[in-house]
Order: structure tokens, then sequence, then C-alpha cells
């Protein structure tokens, strides 16, 4: 599904995609082609209907050739995903002609007032990844009466929202995650679907189709999958510095870097502390896959446990790097070289609010006691 020539061709246009601020035509055409789009999307919708956990390994892979792409190309596939959660009335509708593009903006910045059938939404959010290929759209809003609000996603087309061009920085560039605008829109009530039926496993998409894919729920599942990108990146520093040392000669010694100790020990420590990464996913994946197999709800603990697993793979993923490129040289920094994009691509990633280290370990240690958890905790 995802070829080598796919993830060269990532590569040959990482720098177009950061010049753009989006991904090129050509690799959005890739995507459609390759059928990725079609990996988690239901079976009576045209979909292969995969277990979830074979998005992950396609992402990784396409990290090594551009973040931003696995990024995106990653999140698009996810939505896909998530869309099969809806109603059956939603998804005849989204899935009519396929798989679609659709960013998820997923904050609940918006406001759902009641209206007869739906909801009136209005809001602006952030981060709608791929916003500039869309065909729908997806984001958090608070809904309902003010003394009944709940969270839900709401799912509109493309053509209900203004796109604002906010997305300058250092990482990520290719992602094009620009702000998101509606004002009072009306959106038909079998466009929501609560978040905390998403968050549990319980949406309405997993009795509606037969598999354990539609059973996962949501934080394990965009944490895990938002984190190969980074891990990818991560691998493709290592093969990139190993490469560098059989040809880099010391400025004023005149050693060949390769015959240094040093740049040995900081070679070997990333690959082992990378092999222990693909360790900590396998567990993490193979415990949510049998529950949900056997059709039992995945209590918070475990949720917990998946976020702060994902949250250390990007961690462990940016310090492998940074430590890589300690050892680099400053050449490295010169824009057409690689490792430096994907350093600056992993700091990004790591500031998203999933990976948020210090919280994702909280919520995972005072679950496991029994402490207080805010019940609108990201879990």
């Amino acid at each position: 599904m995802i070829s080598d020539h796919f993830v060269a061709c990532l590569a040959q246009r990482a720098a177009e995609a950061e010049e753009l601020r989006r991904l090129p035509d050509a690799t959005i055409a890739d995507y459609r082609a390759s059928g990725l789009a079609r990996l988690l999307v239901p079976a009576r919708y045209g979909g292969e209907q995969a277990p979830f956990p074979a998005i992950l390994e396609p992402v990784r892979q396409m990290a090594r050739g551009c973040a931003s792409s696995a990024w995106t190309l990653g999140f698009y596939t996810l939505h896909n995903w998530m869309l099969a959660l809806f109603g059956e009335q939603a998804q005849d509708e989204v899935f009519a002609d396929g798989p679609v593009l659709c960013p998820a903006p997923l904050a609940p910045t918006g406001r759902g007032l009641p209206a007869d059938g739906g909801v009136r939404l209005s809001g602006r959010w952030s981060w709608a990844t791929g916003i500039m290929a869309a065909d729908w759209v997806m984001v958090g809003a608070l809904c309902g009466p003010d003394d009944g609000r709940y969270p839900a996603l709401v799912l509109l087309p493309f053509d209900s929202v203004v796109v604002e061009d906010v997305w300058h920085t250092d990482g990520m560039r290719g992602t094009g995650s620009h702000d998101v605008l509606v004002h009072d829109v009306f959106v038909p009530a079998h466009r929501l679907v609560g978040v905390v039926d998403v968050y549990g496993g319980t949406a309405p998409g997993a009795a509606l189709h037969d598999a354990s894919a539609y059973r996962w729920p949501m934080v394990p599942a965009l944490s895990l999958l938002a984190a190969m990108p980074a891990f990818g990146a991560a691998e493709a520093v290592a093969d990139g510095f190993a490469a560098r040392l059989g040809e880099r000669v010391l400025a004023y010694s005149g050693v060949a870097q390769k015959q240094q100790p040093a740049a040995q020990i900081r070679l070997g420590d990333a690959r082992v502390r990378l092999r222990a990464l693909h360790g900590l996913l396998d567990d993490t994946v193979d415990l949510i896959e049998s529950l949900v197999t056997d059709d039992i709800r995945i209590p918070r603990t475990v949720r917990a446990q998946a976020r702060v697993a994902a949250a250390h793979i990007v961690h462990e993923s940016r310090a492998v790097v940074a430590d890589l490129l300690e050892s680099a040289g400053a050449s490295v920094h010169f824009l057409h070289n690689p490792l430096q994009r994907a350093k600056r691509d992993i700091d990004v990633i790591a500031g998203h609010v999933v990976f948020d280290y210090d919280v994702s370990r909280e919520l995972a240690g005072a679950l496991e006691i029994g402490a207080p958890v805010s019940p609108i905790a990201m879990v």
C-alpha cells in the first residue's frame, strides 16, 4: 500500500511542501491513488475495514520521507475512521463517493445552539491540518442549551467554513494547519456525535459496523497515530546519521568521524532506544486490540496508559534526534539537509496537546491509584 517509491516521492517534495505550506497536489493525487484512504473505511462503503493498528506502520514509513506529509495523510486516514463512528445517515452522505479528505480540529472551541432539527454552529478552530484540500470538515463544539451543554463532534461540508491563513511556523510547515471559522451555520442533528461515546468506543458506528476497529477509543487511536510521524522521522535521522558517519571528516583534526568512539556510542544508543519504542508500541497496541476484539470496553486506566505511551514515544524520539544532531556538525542545519527538517518537525509535533508529557504521566498515575480526574480529561 505504501511503497518505497511513494516514500521517496514524499522526500523529494518535502522542500516544496514547506514552501507551499501545504501538501503539493501531486502528493494528494498519489495518496488518493494509493488506497490508504480506504484502509479504515467500512466495507459497506467500499473500504477495507482493516483492524485499526494497520494504519500505524504506513504512517511511520511515510515519515521517513517527510513528517509533514505523514502527519497530514495519516490524519486524513484517521478521520475517515472517525467518520465511521457517526450514525448511518451521516455516513451515507459523507461516503457517497468513497473516502474523503476531512480535516478535524477537535478542541471544543465552537458553540452549537439548539435549532429545529439540529444546531446552529459558530466558532473558530485552530490546527485544521490539511484544510486546503478538504472535502468535509469535522470540528469540536459544545452543543445544546446553556444548562445542558455537551461536547460533540460536528460534521460540515467544506463550503460551510472559512479558512484563515495563519500557518507560518518553523516546523510541520507542509501540513497547512490553518484556522477555520464558522458563523451561524445550521447543522442537522444526524451530523453530530457525542464525544463521550467517541472517547469510550461506544459511538453509533461501533454498533453499525461489526468490526473491532470501530470499538477503539479515540484518544488512544489519535495519540498512537499522531506519534508515528515523530517515530518514523527519528528512525530516518538515525539512518541519516549513520550514513553521514561514513563520509564525514572532522575539521581541524582530519579524523574520519566513523573512527570516533563518541559517534559510535551515540549511534548505538539511538538504535537501542528506538528499538525499545517499538516494544512499547507493540505492547500498547496489542493490549487494546485484544480488548476490542473481545468486545470489552476499554477502561480509562488503559486509555491513559496508551496516551502516556504515545507521549513517551514522541518525547524519546525528539531526544534521540537532539542527541544525534548534537554530534552531526553545523552543516547539518543547512535547509537542504533533511535532518534539520526532521528536528524542526518533531519539535512542533511534541507541542500537540495529547503529547504533553507532564499531563500524560499525571493522568496515567492518577487513574491507576484512583485519584480524582476530571470527567472531561483527554483520555
